[in-house]
């Protein structure tokens, strides 16, 4: 096994796959929990079809891709926001409406041009090749801003997360944080899309938390239980993929959910412990 890890990183590619998938496992566990609990967990799922429509747009334009995938998804992200605040279409609904619209205007301008080639197939399913070093720097700058800010608001982001009317009556800006929250998962969501795929990229957002709850009550336990067990699941899904020629994605997603079952078994013997 060693020489195999070894193996492994003596590849340039790996080795960016592998930094870049570690930050983007912390930033996406971290987020995932506030999102879960605020019951919010498809906006990842959402914002990774307008992500795959904004690169899909950007490849026929011969754009750059990231940049012009950040905007648009930021700005998705808010309009997301103030939908499900503000109108009378709320949460999945606008999720559903906004995604679905993203991907058809994807699939329709790469129909009316390129076609499906491998740049487009890498967008959906993500691809450990697609990380180019110009897409590390950012996404490793961008990831730190994102882990910074995450870790400067926590305590208002706890507070919003667990009680938001609360919070406003104590003079808490929740709306703030909330676009803080929205704008930090935009950009989490885009930087993942080229390593696991606008297919795949939300449930690096859903699982760590969901399975770290089944064990763990507390906000801080789960949110370190969250960043750990993601970077793990990324690890093992790489080291899978690398060995037996898997898709990256798609084994990462396979191990993530192999970790949920297996917590879920150990809460419950834990408690009939308890009992």
């Amino acid at each position: 096994m060693l020489d195999l890890i070894a193996q492994m990183l003596s590849y340039p590619f790996l080795i960016r796959a592998l930094v870049v998938g570690v930050l983007i496992s912390l930033c996406a566990s971290l987020l995932g929990v506030s999102l879960v609990l605020k019951r919010y967990s498809m906006i990842g799922d959402g914002l990774s079809h307008v992500g795959f429509g904004a690169l899909a747009i950007a490849t026929v334009a011969n754009a750059a891709p990231l940049a012009v995938a950040i905007p648009v998804v930021v700005a998705a992200a808010f309009l997301l926001l103030r939908l499900s605040e503000n109108s009378k279409i709320k949460g999945d609904a606008a999720i559903a409406l906004i995604s679905t619209g993203a991907l058809a205007v994807g699939v329709m301008a790469i129909s009316l041009s390129t076609g499906m080639n491998v740049d487009v197939y890498n967008y959906m399913f993500g691809s450990i090749l697609a990380m180019k070093q110009d897409d590390v720097f950012l996404s490793v700058a961008l990831a730190v801003v994102v882990l910074v800010l995450y870790v400067v608001f926590y305590h208002k982001i706890f507070a919003i997360t667990f009680d938001e009317n609360f919070s406003r009556a104590t003079g808490v800006k929740a709306g703030w944080y909330n676009m803080l929250i929205a704008l930090l998962t935009a950009v989490t969501i885009v930087l993942g899309m080229r390593l696991m795929g606008a297919l795949l990229i939300s449930s690096l957002v859903i699982f760590p938390a969901l399975t770290s709850m089944r064990i763990f009550k507390s906000f801080r336990s789960v949110v370190f239980c969250s960043a750990i067990l993601s970077v793990l699941c990324f690890l093992i899904g790489i080291f899978i993929s690398y060995a037996w020629s898997t898709p990256a994605g798609a084994s990462v997603v396979c191990v993530n959910i192999a970790a949920f079952f297996a917590f879920w078994i150990l809460s419950f013997f834990l408690a009939r412990k308890k009992v």
